[in-house]
């Protein structure tokens, strides 16, 4: 990948905003995102903790990883005793 300059989400429009070195500015749209990917409230939840706290690591997900298999590992439900 291309080095990122600035990483924000952008609440007007939003999306998740990079801009790489070489000026090119990428935007993902985090409602198309979370239609697609994400199937109960816990993985919206876990998506939009990433979009507000650490979106660098929101889009390098998106870019780079395979989104519905992180969120199947951090929103597994475990049954208590």
């Amino acid at each position: 990948m291309r080095k990122i300059l600035s990483c924000e989400f952008n609440l007007d429009t939003a999306c998740v905003e990079l801009r790489l070195y070489d000026g090119t500015l990428l935007s993902i749209d985090c409602t198309a995102v979370e239609n697609e990917v994400a199937n109960s409230m816990y993985q919206r939840s876990e998506l939009d903790w990433l979009i507000y706290n650490d979106p660098l690591a929101y889009a390098e997900l998106i870019l780079k990883g395979d989104p519905e298999l992180y969120l199947k590992a951090v929103t597994e439900k475990i049954p208590r005793d």
